[in-house]
């Protein structure tokens, strides 16, 4: 199982051109794609539906669209477009359910701060149900993505006990769903690994034991396989190349550490100025 975390900033690149063809194209191989910053009636990128143009593109996935921000652009009448920026989640199998999680935030006063979510799909794959999230966490305060980590922790780790989208579902003639454990975080989380919030996350390392995989605690797949290091991001300032930081990342749950085969970053990818995540389960 292929899976790959892309932030595509509303479809531009590093070279400030709009080119989703160039962002699909980075994306072939996956089985499961977490997608960030898709948009519908933005200015900046000319209105263009994302979500539609992106299931174009891959007509053989099933998709799902969490729309974290909606609004009635000024002056837009009853039936205009509205503006809407969220997270795809997109599967080679079919994704059973989803929800939109919002995520905590508070009011700022001068920087932009808009609601962050995470798109939660149920996917049917082949070797049984897992739990695949994109995220988008708050780019301004660590004190926020604290607060937003500590709920998205808890929705993926009470995902079971809470009964996820539906349960009892014999009342409407329909299947119960399954309760999978497995569950794979992944998207632009926009922290540096051991910060505050990262290892709010993951937890802190032990002196002589590191990180031992724990049922409520994910592991972050990229340091599982010793990607991380001062040489290593997946985000990269367009105007100045040399500015560079490790924002994106896929996180899997303690259950899913044993199958994890490889985890990169294509820093060769320049249809956005975050890199994909690519990270392969057994």
């Amino acid at each position: 199982m292929r899976l790959v975390s892309y932030n595509i900033q509303y479809g531009f690149g590093l070279d400030g051109r709009y080119d989703l063809e160039r962002i699909v194209a980075n994306l072939e191989g996956a089985d499961i794609i977490a997608l960030q910053e898709v948009t519908r009636g933005f200015l900046h990128n000319g209105g263009v539906d994302m979500v539609a143009a992106i299931e174009a593109l891959l007509p053989d996935y099933h998709s799902v669209y969490g729309i974290g921000l909606d609004l009635l652009p000024e002056g837009a009448g009853p039936r205009d477009g509205r503006f809407q920026f969220g997270n795809m989640m997109l599967s080679r199998w079919p994704i059973l359910s989803t929800r939109t999680l919002p995520l905590p935030r508070s009011r700022t006063l001068s920087d932009l701060n808009l609601q962050r979510v995470a798109t939660e799909a149920m996917i049917d794959a082949p070797g049984g149900a897992i739990r695949a999230y994109s995220v988008h966490l708050d780019h301004v305060s660590p004190n926020e993505r604290i607060r937003q980590i500590e709920c998205l922790r808890t929705y993926a780790t009470d995902f079971a006990r809470d009964g996820g989208s539906l349960t009892g579902a014999a009342q409407i003639d329909y299947p119960d769903l399954p309760l999978p454990e497995d569950f794979v975080l992944m998207g632009d989380f926009n922290m540096v690994p051991e910060s505050p919030e990262y290892c709010a996350l993951v937890g802190l390392k032990d002196a002589l034991y590191g990180r031992s995989p724990r049922c409520a605690r994910p592991s972050d797949a990229l340091d599982a396989v010793g990607w991380h290091g001062p040489d290593r991001y997946s985000w990269m300032d367009p105007v100045d190349r040399s500015k560079r930081m490790h924002l994106d990342y896929c996180f899997i749950s303690g259950s899913l550490s044993g199958r994890l085969r490889s985890a990169h970053v294509d820093v060769d990818a320049e249809g956005s100025d975050h890199f994909p995540v690519w990270v392969e389960i057994g």
